[in-house]
């Protein structure tokens, strides 16, 4: 059983229309048997193409799990509370949100002009640290998209038992500061932790780049890990996974002096990895790499951009995950359950907040769904293609020069104003008859 990335063309459609369905279709004829999509990305369209960035799970021994493709369309949208949600793809260099929770700033913005926000581990990770909004979800990427297509509901859970696998290590300096981070989470805000298990032999996982130039990766020998979280199920709510990722010798350093404008390389697999947990077994899960060895813990990385500060200061990066965890909610996937009083539906999301040009199920999901999209250009990264190539309904995009007036267009829409109101010069509306062929009729007879 494996992870790995796949790359296709897709011949473009007219208008964009009919997306998820058109790539479903294409995608089945290009995939192998044995290969289940976890997670497609649109990096880019050029030459009547869609050019499809997709990672796979190879040879797996479970059940058959729902597609990523599945939709099923909100009946209607309710007006009862003001739920936004907010996604910063991983992999794709965001300036804002492509580093060490650097977009958690902005993450508390938004939640401050919402009922509820739902974001995912690569807007609020920040190593040691996670400062997550009190308000907010801390959802599994896959989870969130299953969200936005209206497969799964999410339950608030007010403290989750958390099961922790990680790597088995030859050095026990690396292994105790999984442990240590792990108790300090239980002596210092409760961490209700009902398992701890070490992986022998461990998981191996290799980051890489893809054409795009998104950090993508490849993963293997994933047996011991899905016959574990198989085996446990009854015993934890949530799963959070510190292993290896090999990178290039020298990297470290790379990274650290590249004043932030080097791709997170680590985060493409951890995303794959991730993805495939929930959507396998439907838990919330979180990855954190593992430290490498005592030579990259002792050496100083210097003054590095604000960005990465947290990483730099960090020693086991899991504390992030095991603090998002601790609350995230319940994946609840039987469509009688998904209409009990409290549980958050496609139906509950009132806008979506994504960097401008990225191109995922998510948007896709909400552009069917007719939930609002806000687009912000500032801190994008790679970008696939201006979203507002993509057939919106009237209102229903946005695009914010930077998140300050992103969180005017949300305080807007949660007040029930229609966010061009507010903005000048004010177009005024175009007159249509109706029906046509009645006033073309009436034109002939004058």
């Amino acid at each position: 059983m494996h992870l790995l990335e796949k790359q296709f063309s897709v011949p473009l459609v007219p208008g964009n229309h009919g997306l998820i369905e058109h790539l479903e279709k294409a995608l089945s004829f290009q995939l192998k048997e044995d290969e289940s999509p976890i997670r497609l990305v649109i990096a880019g369209i050029d030459d009547g193409k869609y050019l499809c960035e997709v990672g796979c799970l190879v040879d797996s021994e479970l059940p058959s799990s729902q597609s990523i493709f599945s939709f099923r369309q909100r009946p209607r949208s309710t007006a009862e509370k003001f739920n936004a949600v907010f996604i910063v793809p991983t992999g794709v260099g965001a300036e804002l949100g492509g580093h060490a929770g650097d977009a958690t700033p902005a993450a508390q913005l938004l939640a401050s002009c919402c009922d509820q926000l739902i974001t995912h581990p690569n807007v609020v990770n920040a190593s040691d640290i996670n400062e997550i909004p009190a308000n907010a979800h801390y959802v599994e990427g896959s989870v969130l998209c299953r969200l936005l297509m209206g497969t799964v509901g999410l339950e608030p859970a007010k403290a989750n038992r958390l099961a922790v696998v990680f790597d088995a290590q030859p050095d026990q300096m690396i292994e105790n500061l999984v442990l240590n981070t792990v108790e300090a989470a239980r002596t210092t805000y409760g961490l209700g932790c009902t398992g701890l298990y070490r992986l022998d032999p461990p998981l191996v996982l290799k980051a890489t780049t893809s054409k795009s130039g998104r950090a993508i990766g490849e993963g293997r020998q994933l047996e011991s890990l899905f016959a574990l979280l198989d085996e446990k199920s009854d015993e934890f709510d949530a799963v959070a996974i510190s292993s290896l990722i090999t990178v290039p010798v020298g990297l470290h350093d790379q990274y650290f002096r590249s004043d932030g404008n080097m791709i997170n390389p680590w985060g493409g697999i951890e995303a794959m990895l991730t993805h495939a947990v929930s959507h396998c077994f439907n838990i919330p899960s979180a990855h954190a790499p593992m430290m490498e060895s005592r030579d990259i813990l002792n050496e100083d990385p210097g003054r590095v951009d604000p960005r990465m500060a947290a990483e730099a200061i960090s020693s086991s990066f899991l504390q992030c995950v095991l603090k998002g965890l601790k609350q995230s909610p319940r994946i609840v996937s039987d469509e009688q359950e998904m209409t009990a009083s409290g549980v958050l539906t496609a139906r509950d999301i009132s806008c979506l907040v994504i960097p401008e040009g990225c191109i995922g199920l998510p948007t896709l999901a909400a552009l069917q769904q007719g939930i609002p999209v806000i687009a912000v250009r500032e801190g994008s990264g790679l970008i696939a293609q201006e979203l507002e190539a993509l057939p919106w309904a009237d209102h229903q995009f946005y695009k914010a020069e930077n998140y300050w007036e992103a969180a005017g267009i949300l305080c807007a829409m949660r007040a029930g104003i229609s966010p061009v109101s507010v903005r000048r010069p004010m177009s005024r509306l175009a007159v249509e008859t109706w029906p046509e062929r009645a006033a073309s009729t009436e034109k002939k007879i004058l």
